[in-house]
This record gives C-alpha cells, sequence and structure tokens, in this order.
C-alpha cells in the first residue's frame, strides 16, 4: 500500500505547476501554519544534488554540490553537510538500484546529469503544558521539479553524528497533470503499516489524508503575493524559539496577577515575544508609568518621561533604540538614532499611524493604509542613511511588520551632509502636513516637491530650519495623563436623564405605531416608538448636554450604544430595543460567553419594567432583567478561565 490519498484540482487561472510549489515552499519554511503544534522550521541548508556526474552511468547516486544556486544563507561548510548528507542517503534508501523503495517514484532518468533541490530543515516543536519538550526534527527534503515531487525524508543522528533515514515515516507529495484543467494532488507514504505518529513532529497519517493534502491543494491555486515578508526572515528561528519558551515559562505567572485592564494573554505573550526577538539590556521610557512596572525587579530600568524630538533628547551611547507601538514618536525614531551616533541602529513596531507633525494622512490609493504607513516610515529610514529591513513578528497583533535599520548607507565623514537632508525631508512633510490641514491638498510622495516648494515661501524662516534644540515646532507629544472618552465616566445620573430623554422623544414620536405580540392567543399592543436618526435625535437635546456629549469620544452615538438594554443604533438610525425579536444564544456560543450571560441574569434592574408605560415586552420569567428589586440576584466577578501553556 503506497497511495495514501488523492485530491483533484481544478485549475483555472494558470497556477499550477507554479502554485504547487509556492505550496510545498510554505509547508517547507512555516509548517506551523498547518501543524499546530510545531512552532517553525529552521532551514539549515538547501542545494541542488546531481544524478551523476560526467554522464556516466552509476547503479548508485553520486553526490554533487550545485555550484549556481547556491544562496546567501549557504555556505560553504552547509555544502559539505549537504553533499556528505546526501551521500549518506543515497547509500541507505538503494545501493542496489540506485532508487527509492517503489511505490514511491523512482529518481530513473535517462539523463544522470539531471539534478534534483534538496532541503534540509529542522522542524521545532512547540512547548507542551506538562512534560519536558519534545526535541528538534530534522529532515531532509528532496524536490524533483520534472517529475512533480517531493520527498521528505525524516533523519535520526546516532552517537557517531552520522544520520539515519527513519524508513516508516518516508512521504512524498506529487502533483499529477490529468487533462485540460485538471490536476491532482496526492500523498504517498511507503511503508503506512509501519507509519509511526508522535503527535507533534510525526502526525497521523489520517492528519496527513485530510488536513495537510487540503491545505496544499487549497494554496495550489490560492496563493497570493504577500505584501509582506515570511515571519522571522532575518533571525535563527531555532534560536528565537529556545528564548522564547523559555520566557514564556518564566513569565507565564504574570498572566494571573495582570494589574492592567487590558487582555493578559495578549499583551503578556506579545511583550515575550517581541522581548524575544530584540534581547538585549537596556532601559525603557514611556510617557505614563503602567501599573505592571510594580512588579519587576531592581535590574529592570523603566522611566516615565516624555520624548521630544531634538538635540536634548538623543542618545549617544546606546547601541539599539527600539519604538514599540511608539505612536506619534515612531517615525523619529530612525531620526534620532541617525543623530544620536553613527553606531546606533534602530528596530520600529508601527502600530498606530502618525507623522512627523501628527496623524498620518493617506497618499496613495493604490495600497493598504498599513502598507503605506510602512512605506513611508521605511522611506524615513532610508532618507536618514540606513539600509532598511523588514521582518514580520510572531506576535498575536494584526500590526506585527516590524523596520530595522542596522546598518549605515554612507561613511561617517558624510554625516553632516545626511544631517542637511533629514532637516529638508521634515520641513517637506511639515509644509504638506500644514497644506493639507488648510487647503485639503493631497500629497503624494512621488509628486509633491513641486507643490511643497511652492508652500514653503509661506512659511516664517525660522520654521523652515531646525528650531534650536527642537526639530518640529508644535510636536504634540501623548499626554502624560489618559483621558478616558468613552462615555463611561459619565456620572449615572446624567446617563439616566439622557437615556430616558431619548426614549421619551421616540415613544412620542410614534404614538399611533404599535407592535403586535401574540401571548395566549390574544393580541396585545406594546409601544416601541418611532426610528429617529442620530442627528434628528440630537436636535431635540439641550445644548449643554450635546457639549457634555461631544467631549466624549462617539458622543451621543457611544452612551446609546453603551445602554443597549434600551436601543439599538442601525445604519445611523436609533430604535427602542424589542426583546421579544432578539435571537437565542446558540448552543456552539464559547464557553466563557455563555457561562458570561447566565452569571449576569437578573443582576440589573429591567429599565422597561420601570419607566417604559406598557411595561417590558417580556414575561418576568423570559426577561434577562429583574421586573423589581425582589428579583435582583447578587452580581458575581467573572474571571476568565486562561489558558497557561
Amino acid at each position: 500500500m503506497g497511495l495514501v490519498r488523492a485530491v483533484g484540482v481544478r485549475d483555472g487561472g494558470a497556477a499550477l505547476p507554479h502554485g504547487f510549489w509556492a505550496a510545498v515552499r510554505v509547508w517547507l519554511e512555516k509548517p506551523q501554519v498547518a501543524n499546530r503544534r510545531l512552532c517553525g522550521a529552521a532551514i539549515e541548508v538547501e542545494g541542488t544534488v546531481a544524478l551523476g556526474e560526467g554522464g556516466e552511468e552509476s547503479s548508485s547516486f553520486a553526490a554533487v554540490w550545485g555550484s549556481e544556486e547556491q544562496g546567501e544563507r549557504v555556505a560553504s561548510a552547509g555544502a559539505a553537510e549537504l553533499g556528505r548528507l546526501w551521500r549518506e542517503v543515497c547509500a541507505q534508501l538503494s545501493p542496489e538500484h540506485g532508487r527509492l523503495p517503489p511505490p514511491v517514484t523512482p529518481w530513473a532518468w535517462p539523463d544522470p546529469r539531471a539534478e534534483l533541490r534538496a532541503v534540509l530543515r529542522t522542524l521545532l516543536p512547540r512547548a507542551r503544558p506538562a512534560g519536558p519538550p519534545a526535541p528538534p526534527m530534522k529532515e531532509l527534503a528532496v524536490q524533483d521539479v520534472y517529475n512533480g515531487t517531493v520527498t521528505f525524508l525524516p533523519l535520526e543522528e546516532n552517537s557517531e553524528g552520522k544520520y539515519k533515514i527513519k524508513k516508516c515515516n518516508i512521504y512524498q507529495i506529487q502533483l499529477v497533470y490529468i487533462k485540460d484543467e485538471e490536476w491532482s494532488v496526492s500523498v504517498v507514504a511507503p511503508f503506512p503499516e509501519d507509519w509511526f505518529s508522535d503527535g507533534i513532529a510525526y502526525p497521523k497519517l489520517a492528519w496527513l489524508e485530510n488536513e495537510l493534502l487540503s491545505k496544499l491543494a487549497k494554496w495550489s491555486v490560492e496563493q497570493k503575493p504577500s505584501e509582506f515578508k515570511s515571519t522571522l526572515s532575518l533571525i535563527s528561528v531555532a534560536k528565537y524559539s529556545k528564548v522564547y519558551q523559555d520566557l514564556k515559562e518564566k513569565y507565564k505567572e504574570m498572566v494571573k496577577v495582570w494589574p492592567e485592564v487590558t487582555d493578559p494573554e495578549k499583551f503578556v505573550y506579545e511583550d515575550v515575544a517581541i522581548a524575544t526577538y530584540l534581547l538585549h539590556s537596556g532601559r525603557g521610557i514611556d510617557v505614563r508609568r503602567r501599573k505592571i512596572w510594580d512588579m519587576y525587579g531592581s535590574g529592570t530600568h523603566l522611566e516615565e518621561s516624555t520624548i521630544m524630538p531634538g538635540d536634548t533628547h538623543l542618545f549617544p551611547d546606546t547601541d539599539w533604540l527600539i519604538g514599540n507601538h511608539s505612536d506619534e514618536l515612531t517615525p523619529w525614531i530612525p531620526v534620532i538614532a541617525a543623530r544620536s551616533s553613527y553606531s546606533c541602529r534602530y528596530f520600529v513596531l508601527p502600530c498606530c499611524f502618525f507623522d512627523f507633525y501628527g496623524k498620518y494622512s493617506r497618499r496613495q490609493s493604490k495600497k493598504t493604509q498599513y502598507r503605506e504607513y510602512l512605506d513611508f516610515v521605511a522611506q524615513v529610514g532610508f532618507v536618514c542613511g540606513f539600509n532598511v529591513e523588514e521582518d514580520c513578528l510572531r506576535i498575536p497583533s494584526t500590526k506585527r511588520v516590524s523596520l530595522i535599520g542596522k546598518s549605515r548607507t554612507y561613511p561617517p565623514a558624510e554625516h553632516a551632509l545626511i544631517d542637511k537632508q533629514i532637516t529638508q525631508y521634515i520641513n517637506t512633510h511639515q509644509t504638506c502636513a500644514l497644506l493639507m490641514c488648510n487647503r485639503k491638498v493631497a500629497c503624494n510622495h512621488k509628486d509633491h516637491s513641486d507643490v511643497c516648494k511652492e508652500a514653503s515661501s509661506e512659511l516664517p524662516e525660522n520654521e523652515t530650519k531646525t528650531a534650536g534644540t527642537i526639530w518640529m515646532p508644535g510636536f504634540q507629544p501623548r499626554e502624560k495623563v489618559e483621558q478616558i472618552r468613552n462615555c463611561a465616566s459619565l456620572p449615572r445620573d446624567f446617563v439616566d436623564d439622557v437615556v430616558l430623554s431619548v426614549a421619551n422623544l421616540l415613544l412620542n414620536a410614534a404614538s399611533q405605531n404599535s407592535c403586535s405580540d401574540m401571548r395566549d392567543g390574544n393580541t396585545n399592543t406594546w409601544n416601541q416608538g418611532e426610528s429617529l436618526s442620530l442627528k434628528e435625535v440630537a436636535e431635540h437635546l439641550h445644548k449643554e448636554t450635546l457639549k457634555r456629549l461631544k467631549s466624549e469620544y462617539g458622543g451621543l452615538q457611544t452612551l446609546l450604544k453603551n445602554n443597549h438594554q434600551v436601543f439599538e443604533v442601525l445604519n445611523g438610525r436609533v430604535h427602542i430595543r424589542d426583546w421579544r425579536k432578539e435571537k437565542p444564544s446558540r448552543k456552539t456560543k464559547p464557553e466563557v460567553k455563555r457561562r458570561l450571560s447566565a452569571e449576569a441574569f437578573k443582576t440589573r434592574l429591567c429599565w422597561f419594567f420601570i419607566h417604559h408605560p406598557d411595561g417590558c415586552s417580556l414575561p418576568s420569567e423570559s426577561c434577562p432583567y429583574a421586573h423589581g428589586t425582589e428579583e435582583l440576584r447578587q452580581s458575581q466577578k467573572i474571571k476568565k478561565k486562561k489558558n497557561i501553556q
């Protein structure tokens, strides 16, 4: 038995066979996207190997390292290792006939000089909640592009440092052309009866059949070029995984005692991942002190301080300047690094979109806003004289692309020239920011120079040069005290008055409008009121009330949405909520949300029972809110279940 399973693939967009090899590359470099029990793979060495040499026939394979396509990451030592490994593998597979065991497709070509592509990778398991960590596993993947196959040869290293093939776990992925636009992707295993599964690096054959094969088939015809690089493309994945697991184990208890209001699992493990990528000693500066700081020891150097881009905030003795979600300082990080010292490097993880002067305004509609902003920050780095590299971190965030400046594009003697170039670039963007603010003129990076030259004459002379110690007059850092503006800090009596006023407005607007409710076969009316636009509602409120609401993020709409027991806001219109129309909770609702709903039942008074002229539209036993104080239950604090790994 050799063929495990085949899946038909229809290629209407001429993606195959190139899409198949792109899918194979994903499985080689990023196996964790299919096998969640892996945290990645490290490509140790790769290159071409030949079947024969000089055209002579041979009963066994001869290993020859290809010299044409070695790639940057392949050194001479790696080439020698791959050649030695290939000879060992070939000797173990078929010393008599020079081919893999049937039914795996044999590599017996008429031309003995034909080449194969060999990739040596190390599979990196995730840490297990209990028990010792699983060891890394090595595999040799051999790609036969001509025949559309890639064979995975699991390797075990003996005490002498030589590798032995784990023959029972050899498997091959094949692409076969059928006809017209029809292809087939299949998995072949020569020894299915002996297949060994450890549940991590070696999944069960059923997993190869149902999970991996379906993903490869899908990727083969749906591969789209990504805007971003692969994750962790600039560092050793193996080293990163080891350090990450160590730090995660060290700080996992912090999740249980997290003092902030944010999600502990997201922020703790995100910071652990970023720290793993950047690990070295240093000091941290933030405009606001965080509660979590009290949990660190004396060896952690943290400062509560405001950084203003200028001569007084340079770091001449610093090796790395790191901007982790640095908001309005993000585009300034390369500038500060460039002006701190020639040896200062930088790392920045852009999140919120800021220009030098304020909020970043889009200039190109053909890119996503995130891609455009990353290109802008990268351009700042280039202007500052850095060779800018991009990498994608493994963090639980949609904003996970980092920009890194490790080396300079100019010699130290040209520092003054680069500094002048930086000043001109900043002033140009300040001019554009003022134009867009006052005239709403859109500036494009490629064609805004003429507009900026025209506008620069309108600025005072002291604003077209570096202004003493401050590089950007008018720069606004974040406020030291974070303002809470989501209507949550408004007094309860003020909120209750607004809710009652808006509800009465909707009820009185539809004295003739009623909803039918069937109870015991009788038709009863319950006034749901009319729907009004937010603008119409605002016109009926007092000016002082509106002024107070405008100081809150979201204003009137946020207040009404916060009071979802009474209102629903749909497409800019305000409705009184009719609880008879609410859909019942799905049985598939996550366990935590189901528990939240159950624990919150009858812990608050029903607004309709108290204030609506027709009372509540639901009977007491069906209403999630209390009909009177006698039904009130004591509120319980719901603790979210944590999954600590």
